[in-house]
């Protein structure tokens, strides 16, 4: 379990980072004179960009050493840091957002993310896959809440750097990510990787790639970057209130992936997924309608308690119904989807906030995973995993 115990701690390093980079991110780009619009398109292509990489690695790179990947993932996250820390033109930072490793949410989009997966699934099998994938999510999402809380006061403490003190951090963890994969040792594959990728699971990865490609676009449009963004134009709430929001939400998230471990059990992966996610939804439509900044945050948080229940579920999920020697590069597959989907709605949510304040991104977000939510009942309901 020591490579397992590896992978953990760099995916909670990784998360303190898009905590920071989450609360951080908007508001340096605001700082450079970009409006809404424009910081949408900014973040459009952070998740395309890694979208095309996820994708291109996936369908061509399934047989790469998987520390490899890893080594050059981490390489790539601090020169990314490095650049946006350097460069303030926005053509500039648009090449920088598609090159690049960091992203405006909270949920990895890069794609270490599914290369860690695909190690992780065979360190376990049935219900200590659950159980590893929740350890996995559980230990980045608290990542995500210290660096949502550190992004809110880091500006206040080296004020000579401001909003770019996040990307010192990428930096920073960046390298210390690199000395983890170097002395990381992973077991043999049971099973040379295929030299066609996803022979046998072709037609469980594309319909699981479209599905969800429609959560994520609804995701898009209620990226916590978007999110701070919007608290900040409705309610006018200082950074320091956001950041400390956003750290409350993100123990939420990690806390309620643990209690998902046990909901499996009980009621198997989909309807874990489903039952789960559903009313989180319905959290952040009420969210956008509500008048005051308490209640808002309020429904935000109560969204917090269940919108991430379903990520060790669904991880496994995957995992289970693929065949083992085309797990990473299902994992890789299946994450494309998500990444582009999401990277297309934030540019339109940031022509609606340069609209109007009133939460209409909130509202298509929640509408488009709802629709997700019934889509994998309706044709996994009978799958017995």
């Amino acid at each position: 379990m020591l490579a397992a115990n590896r992978l953990v701690l760099a995916r909670g390093l990784r998360g303190f980072v898009d905590g920071t980079v989450t609360v951080l991110f908007a508001k340096h780009l605001a700082s450079l004179g970009h409006d809404s619009t424009e910081i949408g398109a900014v973040m459009t292509a952070t998740l395309l960009g890694s979208a095309a990489t996820t994708l291109a690695l996936g369908l061509f790179g399934n047989r790469l050493p998987t520390r490899a990947v890893l080594l050059a993932g981490a390489a790539l996250m601090f020169f990314t840091g490095l650049a946006f820390f350097a460069f303030t033109a926005f053509g500039v930072v648009l090449v920088i957002a598609v090159l690049g490793t960091l992203n405006p949410s909270t949920g990895d989009v890069s794609f270490i993310l599914p290369t860690e997966h695909a190690a992780l699934s065979g360190m376990a099998d049935g219900d200590a896959r659950v159980a590893l994938y929740a350890r996995y999510s559980i230990v980045g999402r608290i990542g995500v809440a210290l660096g949502a809380l550190a992004g809110g006061l880091l500006p206040g403490l080296v004020p000579a750097v401001g909003f770019r003190a996040g990307f010192l951090v990428a930096m920073a963890v960046a390298v210390v990510c690199l000395v983890i994969y170097l002395g990381l040792e992973l077991p043999s594959p049971t099973e040379e990787p295929p030299k066609v990728p996803l022979q046998k699971s072709r037609d469980v990865v594309v319909k699981l790639s479209l599905y969800f490609a429609l959560d994520s676009a609804g995701g898009g449009f209620a990226l916590e970057s978007l999110l701070v963004l919007w608290l900040q134009l409705r309610f006018d709430l200082p950074l320091e209130t956001t950041g400390a929001v956003f750290f409350v939400a993100s123990l939420l998230n990690g806390a309620s992936q643990y209690l998902s471990v046990f909901v499996a059990k009980r009621l198997g992966l989909v309807r874990t997924m489903v039952f789960t996610h559903l009313p989180a939804n319905v959290f952040l439509i009420l969210a956008a309608v509500m008048p005051t900044a308490p209640l808002a945050i309020a429904l935000l948080l109560l969204r917090a308690c269940l919108t991430q229940m379903d990520v060790p579920a669904r991880n496994a999920f995957v995992m289970a119904v693929v065949a083992p020697e085309e797990r990473r590069s299902a994992a890789s597959v299946t994450a494309v989807p998500r990444a582009l989907a999401s990277g297309v709605t934030p540019a339109l949510a940031g022509l609606m906030l340069d609209t109007t304040t009133f939460g209409w991104p909130l509202v298509c977000a929640g509408v488009l995973k709802i629709a997700y939510d019934l889509l994998m009942l309706f044709s996994f309901r009978k799958v017995k995993v």
